[in-house]
C-alpha cells in the first residue's frame, strides 16, 4: 500500500506527549495529521477531511464535545467517525460523547493495542458504509434513469399516434423545464415537471386515428371526442399514488385550459389552473405550432412568437409567457438538438 492509499487519521490533543504516543502507535499504518486545539482541527477537516478522528475531550477553548457537535451538524463532515480519547472515565461523559455522534470512547492512559484495534475496526465500518452509500446512489441513479426512460416512452407512445418521431414530448418537456427554472421555481418542482410533462397527451391513446390524423379541420362531433383526451389521460395516470404521477395527471387534465377560462375540459381560469398546467400549455403550443402536423405545416419561430404574444392574457398566463418569449435563443437551441428530420428551422 502506498502512502496515498493509506487512510488519513487526524489526531487532536492539547498535550504533545499524548500526540507522540498516538503517532508512535499509528504512523506505520496510516497517514497522520495533528491539531493541538479544536479550532485548528475544524480547519483541517474543512480543507482536507480525514477518514477518522481521534479527539481529546478536555482542551482549552473548544472542548472535544464542541468539536464533535460541529462536525456532526455539517453534512460534509457528519459521516467521519470520531473516537474520543480522554481521561474522563465517568460513564456519563462516555454516554454524552456517544449521544452527540462519536463512534467510540477510549479512556486514558492510552493502551496502544486497544487504540490500534478500535481504529482498524471503525475504519473498516466506515469503508463499508461508504461503499454501501456509493452502491445506493448508483442504484438510485439507475432507477431514476429507467423511470425517466419509461415515462418518455409512455409519452412518445401517445405522440406516435399523430407524429412519426415522437420527439415532440422531448422538446416540449425541456421547454417547460427551462421556463420553470427561469421563473424561479425550485429544483424539485423543475425535475418533476421535466419527468411528468411528456405524459401530457397520454389520453390521445383513446382517440380514434381517423380523428387524430385527419388532414383537415375537425367537425363539431369530432372535436367533442378530441376534447375527451385530457380526462382520458388523467384517468390513465391518476391511479398511481406518487407525487410525480399526480403532477402528470394534473398536467394531462389542465394543459388545454386557458387563462381566460375558455379552455377545456372544465373552463377554469387564471390561478385556478395548476401552475404546471399553465407552463405546459405554453410549451405544448409552441412546439405544436413549430412542428408539422397532419392538418398543417410547421410555422416559423417568428410566426409562432407573434401568435403567442397575441394570446397573452387570453390563452396564456401573461407573466409566464413574458418569461418564455425572452427565452427564444435557448428555445431554438433545444429545438435544434431534438428536431424532427422533416422540419426545417424557420
Amino acid at each position: 500500500m502506498t502512502e496515498n492509499q493509506k487512510p488519513t487519521i487526524l489526531l487532536v490533543d492539547d498535550a504533545p506527549a499524548n500526540i507522540d504516543i498516538l503517532v508512535a502507535a499509528l504512523r506505520n499504518q496510516y497517514q497522520l495529521r495533528v491539531a493541538l486545539n479544536g479550532e485548528t482541527a475544524l480547519k483541517i477537516v474543512t480543507n482536507t477531511p480525514p477518514d477518522l478522528i481521534l479527539l481529546d475531550v478536555m482542551m482549552p477553548g473548544m472542548s472535544g464535545f464542541d468539536v464533535c457537535k460541529q462536525l456532526k451538524s455539517n453534512p460534509l463532515t457528519s459521516r467521519i467517525p470520531v473516537i474520543f480519547v480522554t481521561a474522563l472515565g465517568d460513564s456519563n461523559n462516555e454516554t454524552e460523547g456517544l449521544m452527540i455522534g462519536a463512534a467510540d470512547y477510549i479512556t486514558k492512559p492510552i493502551n496502544v493495542d486497544i487504540v490500534r484495534a478500535r481504529v482498524a475496526c471503525h475504519l473498516e465500518l466506515y469503508n463499508q458504509t461508504q461503499l454501501l452509500n456509493s452502491l445506493v446512489k448508483q442504484r438510485t441513479l439507475e432507477l431514476e434513469q429507467t423511470r425517466e426512460h419509461i415515462i418518455q416512452c409512455l409519452g412518445r407512445a401517445a405522440e406516435y399516434k399523430d407524429n412519426e418521431t415522437g420527439l415532440h414530448v422531448i422538446r416540449m418537456s425541456k421547454y417547460c423545464e427551462l421556463l420553470a427554472r427561469t421563473a424561479g421555481l425550485n429544483d424539485h418542482f423543475c425535475s418533476q415537471l421535466l419527468a411528468a410533462a411528456p405524459m401530457h397527451d397520454i389520453g390521445k391513446i383513446g382517440i380514434p386515428d381517423q380523428i387524430l390524423k385527419k388532414p383537415s379541420d375537425l367537425n363539431n362531433s369530432e372535436w367533442k371526442i378530441m376534447r375527451e383526451h385530457p380526462e382520458l389521460g388523467a384517468n390513465i395516470l391518476g391511479n398511481l399514488d406518487t407525487e410525480l404521477m399526480h403532477m402528470a395527471s394534473r398536467i394531462a387534465l389542465t394543459h388545454h385550459e386557458r387563462w381566460n377560462g375558455g379552455g377545456y375540459p372544465y373552463g377554469i381560469k387564471k390561478e385556478s389552473i395548476p401552475l404546471e398546467g399553465r407552463i405546459v400549455a405554453i410549451g405544448d403550443v409552441f412546439d405544436a405550432l413549430t412542428s408539422d402536423r397532419p392538418y398543417k405545416s410547421a410555422w416559423s419561430i417568428d410566426q409562432t412568437m407573434s401568435h403567442l404574444i397575441d394570446c397573452r392574457g387570453d390563452h396564456f398566463d401573461p407573466e409566464l409567457l413574458d418569461i418564455f418569449i425572452a427565452l427564444e435563443p435557448e428555445l431554438i437551441k433545444i429545438r435544434e438538438q431534438h428536431m424532427d428530420h422533416n422540419v426545417a428551422l424557420g
